[in-house]
């Protein structure tokens, strides 16, 4: 596999086997422990509630949001929906383009995809509730012809080969140990020449991190290569979380990168 970048005797045999199997064992409930911590970080069982009582208290309509409303609490990565915008003109996106936004969490990318470009695009989180909440945000937006939500792992992604023209990510690869499966995912469900637009926080020259950051509580689950209302996301330790993500990247214990790479 290449990428191109716009910016890889019988009882031996039994016994060979039996360690293969036991390994995958392994791995699949080490992805399932991993699956369980990162829905506990980002689960909010009254998230819907939560969000929705905070427009309205803001002097938004609850019932017919745009883009614009949800950006304090859904654009959820470094520079907000600037970045957003930024990585949308540098992957050149056109309308009717098929996009998959992994770890789209609320959707908040996906919804300015939609309505500034006009993409279709199905959002892959692997937290449950946050597909939900989407679905109704991007209801209350009235993009749902265009946005759609699919609960699951990005590294068993439930799409055939070759299904979009892009693949999104933002700040979704942190809680992610295994890159070289995911990005293996990524280039199964590209068509070719599709794109893979990645806007990403990586492990920078001073290690450790400090802990809590916004992706993880503990450094079990972080695996690195303005904040106004991601306090509803993150709860009350969400303070102590954005300080310490702004000081790993003054100290240079955390990097971020954006880049668009093309599938050939």
């Amino acid at each position: 596999m290449r990428w191109h970048s716009t910016w890889h005797t019988c009882g031996f045999f039994r016994t060979l086997f039996s360690v293969l199997n036991q390994r995958r064992e392994l791995l699949i409930l080490t992805m399932q422990e991993d699956d369980y911590e990162i829905n506990q970080h980002y689960g909010r069982g009254d998230l819907g509630t939560t969000i929705l009582a905070a427009l309205q208290a803001a002097g938004k309509n609850p019932q017919r949001l745009t883009p614009d409303d949800l950006a304090p609490v859904d654009q959820f990565h470094t520079a907000g929906k600037q970045a957003t915008l930024e990585l949308m003109h540098l992957a050149e996106l056109q309308a009717g383009m098929e996009v998959l936004d992994v770890g789209g969490g609320l959707g908040g990318a996906a919804r300015l995809l939609a309505a500034e470009q006009g993409c279709k695009v199905t959002v892959l989180d692997l937290t449950q509730e946050y597909c939900r909440v989407g679905e109704l945000l991007t209801a209350r937006t009235g993009l749902s012809d265009r946005v759609s939500f699919q609960q699951g792992s990005a590294l068993d992604m439930p799409f055939p080969e070759a299904r979009f023209d892009v693949v999104w990510t933002q700040h979704s690869s942190m809680n992610i140990a295994d890159k070289a499966r995911l990005y293996a995912e990524v280039r199964r469900v590209l068509r070719p020449a599709g794109r893979l637009a990645f806007h990403e926080i990586m492990a920078g020259p001073v290690q450790p991190i400090h802990f809590p950051v916004p992706w993880a509580h503990e450094p079990a689950i972080s695996f690195l290569r303005p904040p106004v209302g991601l306090h509803l996301l993150l709860g009350p330790r969400f303070g102590e979380m954005f300080g310490n993500q702004v000081r790993n990247l003054q100290e240079h214990r955390i990097t971020v990168i954006q880049a668009v790479f093309e599938r050939i």
